[in-house]
């Protein structure tokens, strides 16, 4: 396994109990689905990305709050680009499913915005207000994506070059959307463009014997729909894969098992490995034209930093 020196956490003595994942027993995979054992510094990167994203909207205005659903939380902020007919990003946080405010994400529209790009930062429901359930939760990105394709031109937005991104569980719910028919909610197959897939889950096969369960109701509809890896036959995309060095194992096996297998079905992937960076970390790339990120994802939507 590729982990960072610096990022696997410090093991007292202990005697290793039944294996239930790959060579993982019940401890170390309940740690590796637990981003803060590998990543202590989660709520200082959280205030920078605030901090941030503060500064984003003072250069750029605030962005326009946009309905796709008929609840509060069913919107999204639009950074808009100034040019006319302009390519599209939705942005999926993450934030292991739970509720998460697309505020908190600002600090990453910059980048695309400066490019000629409008930036799409999705709002949704977290698990604790489904019932656990991960459906809800895809369903609403799913209409939020479906609204943005069939309203862009009202903001000046050209359909025809929608592309996603997300990190983390929002990573998880890109590689959904990458996989989706999009012919079923009335738009062309190939709807997406290119996806940016960081730091996600793409098999909830072991994510459901970990200690996530507790807060998620996994079922056998859910790990089977909501896993993309199993559902190749339907992704009409290009996809960028990435992950950090100093992310839990399982994480960096995830994205690189996934970027395998979508080569191994004959469909273009790129790896990208973010040396040095953890699982809360690698999204702070996009903030910047010129990272490994950054780069790659305006190199995806055909565009040079502004």
């Amino acid at each position: 396994m590729n982990v960072h020196p610096s990022s696997a956490p410090a093991q007292a003595s202990r005697v290793k109990g039944p294996i239930v994942w790959l060579d993982m027993d019940q401890k170390a995979l309940d740690d590796a689905y637990d981003q803060v054992v590998y990543a202590p510094n989660r709520d200082f990167v959280h205030a920078r990305n605030v901090f941030n994203g503060k500064r984003v909207r003072e250069r750029l205005g605030e962005p326009k709050r946009i309905a796709y659903g008929p609840t509060p939380i069913e919107a999204y902020d639009l950074f808009p680009a100034k040019q006319p007919n302009a390519p599209i990003n939705v942005f999926i946080h993450g934030g292991a499913w739970r509720q998460r405010s697309a505020k908190d994400y600002h600090f990453i529209a910059e980048t695309y915005v400066r490019a000629g790009a409008h930036c799409v930062v999705l709002d949704f429901a977290g698990v604790e207000n489904t019932g656990g359930d991960l459906l809800p939760m895809a369903d609403q990105v799913t209409r939020a994506i479906v609204q943005v394709h069939k309203n862009a031109a009202s903001f000046g937005g050209d359909a025809s070059r929608l592309y996603i991104s997300g990190q983390s569980s929002g990573a998880h719910l890109a590689g959904v959307m990458s996989v989706t028919d999009w012919t079923q909610h009335g738009l062309p197959r190939d709807a997406i463009k290119g996806a940016l897939l960081c730091s996600g889950m793409f098999d909830l096969k072991p994510v459901r014997l970990s200690k996530r369960s507790q807060y998620v109701n996994f079922t056998d509809e859910v790990e089977e729909k909501l896993s993309s890896q199993r559902h190749l036959d339907r992704l009409h995309c290009p996809l960028i894969v990435a992950y950090g060095t100093c992310e839990t194992p399982e994480f960096q096996r995830q994205s690189r098992d996934f970027a395998a297998a979508v080569k191994a079905a004959g469909k273009p992937v790129q790896l990208l490995v973010g040396e040095g960076y953890n699982h809360f970390e690698m999204p702070e790339m996009l903030a910047s034209p010129y990272s490994q990120l950054g780069a790659a994802a305006l190199d995806q939507m055909n565009l040079t930093p502004g």
